[in-house]
């Protein structure tokens, strides 16, 4: 927040008590201990508080000193300023995925058949349920592969593959289960610093008429919408291409696609049932993947291990990556050099290639974003 007023800023209880001893008349006793200071004392204190909390009321007010960089803290004073400019927090959104049971042929898998993760007695941490959101059947090699989603939504529930194995339900003939991809599409509920990101493209750059900026504030209205890409005249004259990424910067799931898809045009006929206008086609997608494969020799520290240090790639890979996501086409070969050199145990590196290539930057078209592939650490 910019600089607080003097008046403000002034009213000390300090400020505040000689203020006031200045105005009692001189013959009297206004000394530290007299009648006259024990009195005014408890008044200064209680104006200096009320200004604490003027000052407090006026931090309120602005959207930018009431949000908080705090992910776990949600700010009521910012939704309602927010909602003054029709911009609301996006609710948490659950994980989506597959899993497939295995048992004996033909037995039935029941719509909202409970599968977990285990638990992990050492951390204490609980394990990790989701349901079937359709029914399905065992064929005959003794598999079915049904769609899941998280019981309880947020980003916790995003796992990789093989970790759901436990099947709650009891299921006659059904002896297991496994992911055999990666669970994702979870999201928490909007922070402050995304939704005050909203609040200013709002109030900023004013979508009008179906401009582009308007598009974009349209799908970044859908819980799980982490970025949105539009295409004006994607094939041709009358239609709107848009793509779109989740909060953690990877392509958006179905049930985010169509969630955006039903919001701005469901009918997808132009006939304006949805935020768009009618007349123009919209059709949302998500964001086409492109993995980064790095491979590279590295000459590490003695106390370091391949493990700790590929691990350390990966966060930093992934942390760059994010920040291009949708603002940024091109991947830069020596920002992923930097990033090695950044890790200290690394000591150097050689033969470092992204995707099979070294000392060139990886473009991505309008339609991809970048994702960490495998990496590959050579000694």
């Amino acid at each position: 927040m910019a600089e607080l007023p003097q008046y403000l800023t002034e009213q000390t209880e300090e400020n505040i008590m000689q203020r006031m001893l200045e105005r009692v008349p001189s013959d009297l006793d206004k000394s530290e201990g007299s009648f006259i200071w024990d009195a005014e004392a408890p008044v200064a204190f209680m104006l200096s508080e009320a200004a604490i909390w003027a000052q407090e009321l006026l931090r309120r007010g602005f959207a930018s000193t009431v949000a908080s960089t705090d992910e776990n803290f949600r700010s009521d004073e910012l939704d309602l300023r927010a909602a003054e400019h029709g911009v609301t927090r996006r609710e948490a959104v659950a994980a989506s995925g597959v899993v497939v049971f295995t048992g004996e042929v033909g037995k039935p898998i029941p719509i909202g058949t409970i599968v977990a993760t285990p638990a992990d007695e050492n951390s204490g941490e609980a394990s990790l349920e989701y349901e079937t959101t359709v029914a399905g059947i065992l064929d005959s090699t003794g598999k079915a592969t049904v769609p899941v989603r998280a019981v309880v939504a947020g980003k916790a529930s995003n796992v990789p593959t093989g970790i759901v194995t436990i099947v709650s339900t009891s299921l006659n003939g059904v002896t297991g289960v496994t992911n055999t991809v990666e669970i994702k599409g979870g999201a928490d509920i909007e922070s402050d610093m995304s939704l005050l990101e909203r609040f200013y493209a709002k109030v900023r750059n004013q979508g009008t008429s179906g401009n582009k900026a308007q598009y974009m504030q349209w799908a970044g209205e859908i819980a799980g919408v982490g970025g949105a890409r539009v295409i004006p005249l994607w094939k041709g004259p009358g239609t709107v291409g848009i793509y779109v990424l989740d909060t953690d910067k990877r392509a958006a799931n179905t049930d985010i696609v169509k969630a955006v898809q039903n919001y701005i045009d469901p009918t997808q006929d132009g006939q304006g049932e949805g935020t768009a206008p009618a007349g123009p086609i919209i059709t949302v997608m998500p964001a086409e993947e492109v993995p980064m494969n790095i491979d590279v020799t590295l000459t590490l520290a003695s106390t370091a291990s391949v493990a700790e240090v590929k691990n350390l790639i990966q966060q930093g890979v992934k942390a760059y990556l994010k920040q291009l996501a949708f603002t940024d086409s091109l991947v830069r070969y020596t920002r992923i050099a930097a990033i090695l050199l950044d890790i200290p145990p690394i000591i150097d590196y050689a033969q470092l290639t992204v995707n099979g290539t070294s000392d060139k930057n990886i473009e991505m078209s309008a339609n991809q974003v970048a994702v960490l592939g495998t990496v590959t650490v050579h000694e």
